[in-house]
């Protein structure tokens, strides 16, 4: 197998991953935002479900620890994360919603050094989760009178998708229970999608009658349920493994570029010098965050860049 695939492989993850803001902002244009979510795991959820069934032997959990890591993942990583953001974005750019959306390393740290005991930050990294929090001040630019401007409202909204797939990242951690990654990620689909159906029931600006079912739907649709969730989680899986949670992290830094440009490629969104120094800001602050384990991970970082890294 080429020595690069690790690099070929979480380049296409960022792409995907940074496309998918482009995608969301595409079908918010025929289909209400929280079922469009819904829709989305739906498809993706089924799709999980049986590679779980496939690839795992224990495609089902059992137990009430097995069961929490599921509720704790689908009502806030799965649920909680896409309708905020998919709300969200409807006031906002991909560029701007993938940076915000950057944070959410930062956010993971900040909550786990609240949540886990074990857990610690240094000087420097309470200065980085400040440093990332400047960042999203810098994107919304909020005007101190007319904070419910629905451009900052919409920042805020994908800010708090940020920080409901932080938090629940960090709740799965406090649970003791061994469950397969991929029967988690499938089951917690499920239940996301069930969830996010009730939300949308809930919201009297949402219905079926209210979708439009025009090619560019069914694409963004199709896009979103299938590489950007079902690839793109067993992809990103195949990489955790290989390279560790520093390094795709990373990927999270990544992607806002591959947002910018197909935004900018498919919906003339501009990039603005905010857009810019947001992500600077909020990148310096992951570094700042994550300063021991970069020093360590240092080479294996050049290793992966240079296309070296296990094969």
């Amino acid at each position: 197998m080429s020595r690069h695939r690790n690099l070929a492989l979480f380049l296409a993850l960022a792409a995907v991953w940074g496309s998918a803001f482009m995608a969301i902002k595409v079908g918010l244009e025929y289909i209400p935002p929280v079922l469009f979510a819904a829709i989305r795991y739906d498809v993706a959820g089924v799709l999980m479900l049986a590679y779980a069934a496939y690839a795992v032997e224990r495609w089902r959990p059992r137990g009430r620890g097995e069961w929490s890591l599921v509720l704790v993942g689908g009502s806030l990583m799965i649920a909680g994360y896409p309708a905020f953001l998919f709300v969200g974005e409807q006031y906002t750019t991909s560029a701007v919603a993938a940076v915000i959306v950057s944070l959410s390393p930062v956010l993971t740290t900040g909550f786990a050094r609240a949540l886990l005991p074990s857990e610690r930050l240094t000087p420097l990294g309470i200065a980085g989760l400040f440093l990332g929090l400047v960042g999203v001040a810098v994107l919304s630019q909020p005007d101190p009178d007319n904070l419910l401007a629905a451009d900052v409202v919409g920042k805020v909204l994908v800010f708090g998708a940020a920080a409901s797939f932080a938090l629940g990242s960090v709740l799965t951690r406090r649970i003791e229970a061994q469950l397969p990654i991929e029967t988690m990620e499938a089951w917690s689909m499920v239940l996301g999608a069930v969830l996010m159906h009730a939300i949308s029931a809930a919201r009297p600006s949402e219905s079926l009658a209210a979708v439009e079912w025009t090619p560019e739907a069914i694409g963004a649709m199709a896009f979103l349920a299938i590489p950007a969730s079902a690839l793109g989680f067993l992809v990103y899986f195949d990489l955790l493994d290989r390279l560790g949670p520093i390094e795709i992290n990373l990927v999270s830094y990544v992607a806002p570029i591959f947002a910018a440009l197909s935004g900018w490629l498919f919906l003339d969104e501009i990039i603005d010098l905010a857009t810019v120094a947001g992500f600077l800001i909020i990148f310096t602050g992951f570094c700042l965050v994550k300063h021991e384990a970069l020093a360590c991970k240092l080479p294996r970082l050049r290793a992966v860049v240079s296309g070296s890294g296990r094969s």
